[in-house]
């Protein structure tokens, strides 16, 4: 388990947000994790619970990807690194299983079931992942990439990025 407790003062938010924004491979995945940070970002924003300097220290970052924004809160409200983690791949699981049960013939009590199953291994994925040094962060994705470049351009489309 991390003790650490992260503080916004100390991570060089730039840094790994240009990072992460370099690593995707479509526009269509850059497109989508800015939005979900932007949003997240005007919540922070928005929020009573932060202050005017926190508020100021986040609008400096002007395009932010999703990560980042919820690195930024658990930063913030000072949450410990592995919980934080945890509930940043919990919530990954949770979307990934949302779009499955609007793709695919899957109901509720389905998704629920997978939620469940898989969501039991979160943790111990969170401390593989706690264990990794900088330079072994990332991931090879081929056929992600390549399905997302083809999606990108398709007339219809069943998510908007």
């Amino acid at each position: 388990m991390i003790e650490v407790r992260l503080r916004h003062d100390d991570i060089d938010f730039d840094h790994w947000d240009g990072l992460f924004l370099a690593s995707l491979e479509t526009a269509e995945l850059r497109a989508e994790t800015v939005q979900m940070g932007y949003s997240l970002k005007k919540l922070l924003t928005e929020l009573e619970a932060t202050n005017k300097e926190a508020r100021a220290h986040l609008a400096r970052l002007e395009e932010i990807a999703f990560p980042t924004s919820f690195a930024w809160a658990a930063a913030y409200w000072q949450i410990s690194a592995q919980p934080a983690l945890v509930a940043y791949l919990w919530s990954w699981l949770e979307n990934q299983v949302m779009a499955a049960m609007k793709a695919l013939p899957l109901g509720q009590t389905d998704g629920q079931r997978m939620m469940l199953k898989l969501g039991d291994r979160v943790v111990s994925i969170a401390a593989r992942a706690a264990l990794l040094e900088d330079d072994e962060l990332g991931s090879f994705a081929p056929g992600l990439a390549l399905l997302s470049s083809h999606h990108e351009t398709q007339y219809s489309r069943l998510f908007r990025s």
